[in-house]
């Protein structure tokens, strides 16, 4: 079977269209059609069938699109390996960031990996929801994203996933806020507090909701923005409190706000890379990521000195 065909396979198991394996492969979608009956007949099964306008793909073609999930890792650790004889991390490499991962990881990074010559590393900045992250696995080498404990992994998505921090979330109060000098706070001293939330599906939510339950009471929550300075604005304007990451807020800085570890509740974010096992394989994408883990350690050692 032919590789390349294969592995428009595995692009239509991903991405679930026939427009969309066009889009992202740079063909028209009459030729991704030619080509995946071409490796029908060669199959010698069904492997995809109609259902309403579009394509999905047979029991037969879930199968052949595993394996050829596999043949590309297998062919990208061969040439990963080729890469390492040669000592060669060098191609294009593309960053695809929350912001404030971004801001704490990205700017060291680069100036780190200027350093290696041939290699070239593409960065940009969305906020998606919790779910949309593995999607972005399609578009982008690497994929920085974060879930809360106890919300779902994505270990099961077939997915490489690679640690890189955690970061402690802590409740922003205004400076002068009866609570802001406490050493920590629990749920039960800001339930009744008005706060800033984040929109629906975000990782923060969870948290929101665990005070309720630790509590007793129903969280009044006045607004909901996805931008962490614009909540930290509506904090320093004494229109409500907020959950902050420790690391990247703007706690630190005197007459602005302030942050208090929030007690009793597991309220911290795991900060992690993303990315389809074939790509994971190649050396310049393990370059980048192995420093994206030391700019992390150098992050949280920086603020436990701090303290």
């Amino acid at each position: 079977m032919d590789v390349q065909r294969l592995e428009l396979l595995r692009e239509l198991a991903e991405r679930r269209t026939v427009t969309a394996v066009a889009r992202a492969t740079h063909r028209t979608p009459s030729a991704v059609s030619q080509q995946l009956k071409v490796l029908e007949r060669e199959a010698g099964l069904p492997l995809t069938e109609r259902s309403g306008r579009g394509l999905v793909l047979t029991s037969a073609g879930r199968a052949l699109a595993r394996s050829a999930s596999d043949v590309a890792v297998a062919l990208a650790r061969a040439n990963a390996l080729w890469d390492e004889f040669r000592n060669l991390a060098t191609g294009e490499v593309s960053v695809v960031t929350f912001p404030t991962a971004g801001q704490m990881l990205l700017p060291g990074a680069i100036a780190d990996l200027a350093a290696t010559p041939g290699l070239v590393v593409t960065c940009t900045d969305l906020d998606p929801e919790l779910s949309d992250f593995p999607a972005l696995t399609a578009e982008f080498d690497i994929v920085l994203a974060h879930t809360m404990r106890g919300q779902p992994s994505w270990g099961g998505r077939g997915l490489t996933v690679v640690p890189l921090m955690t970061e402690p979330l802590d409740v922003g109060l205004p400076v002068g806020h009866r609570l802001a000098g406490r050493a920590s706070v629990s749920a039960g001293d800001v339930a009744s507090e008005p706060w800033i939330g984040v929109p629906g599906g975000y990782p923060f939510e969870r948290i929101l909701h665990e005070i309720e339950q630790q509590s007793g009471e129903r969280l009044t929550v006045t607004q909901r923005f996805a931008d962490l300075r614009l909540i930290e604005s509506f904090i320093t304007a004494g229109l409500g409190i907020a959950l902050l990451p420790r690391y990247t807020s703007a706690g630190d800085q005197p007459g602005r706000l302030v942050l208090k570890p929030l007690r009793g509740v597991d309220a911290e974010r795991q900060i992690v890379a993303l990315m389809r096992p074939d790509r994971a394989e190649r050396l310049a994408v393990r370059t980048v990521v192995d420093v994206l883990r030391e700019q992390a350690a150098q992050v949280q050692s920086q603020h436990a000195h701090r303290q």
